[in-house]
């Protein structure tokens, strides 16, 4: 496949690189795990510098199109289930539709910087430190979730507030945020030794991460959420109108 790009043209040459590989890793040749062709050939082809490519194919790996691993090559990345639901509900508004009385089995709140994923969800500065809640959640005598969330520090909360409460109350209630809205990812995994000893499992037994990235009604990020169930105890149904 001939590709090029327009050394004339006002569109910066990494903008017109970035475009030409999503084009590309559409193939299905790629998608089916084929490596993208090397940097320096593709380069030479569009008779840009390394650089300028490169700049290209970094903004397709931060957004978790590509995977590039030294040494190998470039590849389309595994896409991982990506729903976003009409009707939203939190967790424990989930729970109680199905008649289970939600329990808090551990609770630790922090204040510290965010990972770069999450500051880049806030767009905040990644020296700005974001509110952390890490629970261990489940049905009476039973947890079966870990879930470790990092809030928007343009929210307001403290870190006093009594999160024994319904979360998304308090925020109702006294921040006057109205949370409407969630992406949601979901993937299988093995448990590490933390999250094993968390869930009452051995390491390795299977998992399932879910990752909630939520909204208000005015589209504000509020809350980046990651949940590790256990894989014998939840299941993810989608319907399609």
């Amino acid at each position: 496949m001939k590709l090029s790009v327009d050394h004339n043209s006002s569109t910066p040459l990494h903008v017109q690189a970035e475009t030409l590989l999503r084009s590309l890793i559409e193939k299905e040749v790629y998608k089916n795990g084929r490596l993208l062709p090397r940097e320096v050939d593709l380069a030479s082809q569009l008779n840009i510098s390394r650089n300028t490519l490169r700049q290209a194919i970094t903004t397709l790996v931060n957004e978790g199109l590509l995977v590039r691993k030294k040494g190998y090559g470039t590849k389309v990345a595994q896409q991982r289930v990506l729903s976003e639901a009409g009707k939203w509900m939190s967790f424990s508004q989930e729970m109680k539709t199905m008649g289970i009385e939600v329990h808090n089995f551990e609770l630790h709140i922090a204040w510290a910087q965010p990972t770069a994923d999450i500051a880049a969800f806030f767009n905040l500065a990644p020296q700005t430190r974001v509110l952390w809640l890490r629970r261990l959640r489940g049905k009476k005598d039973f947890p079966f979730v870990y879930f470790i969330s990092a809030f928007n520090p343009e929210i307001g909360l403290t870190g006093n507030e009594n999160f024994n409460q319904p979360l998304y109350e308090i925020l109702a209630r006294d921040y006057n945020i109205a949370v409407k809205r969630s992406k949601e990812e979901i993937s299988a995994a093995g448990a590490d030794e933390f999250i094993a000893a968390k869930l009452e499992i051995s390491p390795g037994d299977p998992i399932l991460v879910r990752k909630r990235y939520v909204y208000d009604a005015n589209g504000l990020p509020v809350e980046y959420n990651t949940g590790y169930y256990r894989a014998d105890s939840f299941t993810y149904t989608i319907e399609c109108v």
